[in-house]
């Protein structure tokens, strides 16, 4: 007689173990107890906020599957991975886990306390998943506006939803970017910096990005905004990055507009800012300006409309928020930076 597993949840505990059961040879595994569903399975784990790794075997027994993870409010964690039948691919990624979900602000609605797991694709199945609580890992932290949060609703995507592809388990990216936030709110919001700061630990990357929003923000203003964040990143031991914003889709010609550039209505050019800080505070940054541009002016005024959204396959005109197809292209811009910098979260990069 042939043994196969089963999954069942030990009582009071998050972790979900496999015993083994007879079974019939063609027969599907059950899903755990807190999964349910087909052409997308969603599965639920009633856990406190913080990190989690969860292990999972993506695939089927019995049947070619294609199967995608993503967590709490769209943030994707795994691409989809295609399997043939018999095949099963066991990984391992460690999640958070934040109340609320998606935004700190709640902005969105605030999604439901503990974890939420879903496996999508064209034939998502999986055999397994255990959730245990993480064991320190490094946490990439993000501080940030709209282009980077956990936008709860589609078709926005912010860069930090799609980060989360790129990283192995054993480190985690924690995204507290909200909506319509400049340095100053961040700063002073007490479900952002304040919130974030006593969580940092020493070696967590804190990802700090801004300026969408600091549309009449002085030099100084700005500068000393940053400065209080790095300092702040400092005092608990971690290591602050600064990373220029984004550009808008705002040509003039084929050349992005100063506007675009995010040279702001009092006449700061806040990308100079942050390099500048970033050089005489010793602080890494990433250059997400340039790269972007770079980017964008490459595929000039039409082609680079698909990293945005549009009317035709959004229904929306938006140059400044991406879709899901362009924040991923920036999430890799950024992780190109992760690797130019030599941070120490290159050592879980996939």
């Amino acid at each position: 007689m042939s043994l196969k597993c089963h999954a069942i949840v030990l009582a009071g505990m998050a972790a979900v173990a496999l015993v083994p059961v007879p079974s019939v040879a063609a027969a599907p595994l059950a899903l755990p107890p807190q999964c349910s569903g087909t052409a997308w399975i969603k599965c639920h784990f009633a856990v406190s906020p913080g990190n989690y790794d969860v292990t999972v075997g993506l695939g089927s027994s019995s049947k070619a599957a294609n199967t995608s993870m993503s967590v709490e409010a769209r943030r994707q964690i795994l691409t989809a991975v295609s399997t043939n039948a018999g095949q099963v691919v066991p990984t391992t990624v460690t999640v958070n886990v934040r109340n609320p979900e998606g935004q700190p602000t709640g902005q969105g609605g605030t999604g439901t306390s503990g974890l939420d797991i879903t496996f999508a694709g064209s034939a998502p199945a999986i055999t397994s998943l255990t959730v245990t609580a993480a064991q320190a890992p490094l946490v990439a932290y993000l501080a940030g506006d709209s282009t980077v949060c956990d936008q709860p609703v589609a078709p926005y995507t912010g860069w930090g939803q799609m980060l989360p592809t790129s990283v192995r388990g054993g480190a985690v990216v924690a995204n507290y970017g909200d909506s319509g936030e400049s340095s100053g709110s961040f700063l002073s919001n007490s479900a952002l910096f304040p919130r974030m700061k006593p969580l940092i630990k020493s070696k967590d990357l804190v990802l700090i990005q801004f300026g969408h929003n600091d549309k009449q923000t002085t030099a100084t203003a700005f500068r000393d905004n940053l400065t209080k964040m790095v300092n702040g990143v400092r005092e608990r031991g971690g290591i602050p990055v600064l990373v220029t914003p984004p550009v808008r889709r705002l040509f003039n010609g084929i050349k992005l507009t100063s506007t675009a550039l995010h040279v702001n209505g009092v006449g700061v050019d806040l990308p100079a800012v942050i390099r500048a800080l970033g050089k005489s505070a010793n602080v890494p940054v990433i250059d997400l300006t340039a790269k972007s541009k770079a980017l964008v002016e490459s595929l000039g005024p039409s082609a680079s409309q698909k990293i945005y959204l549009t009317k035709a396959s959004d229904g929306v005109t938006d140059n400044t928020h991406f879709s899901a197809y362009g924040a991923t292209q920036l999430a890799n811009l950024v992780v190109q930076g992760v690797r130019e910098q030599n941070l120490p979260l290159v050592a879980f990069l996939r």
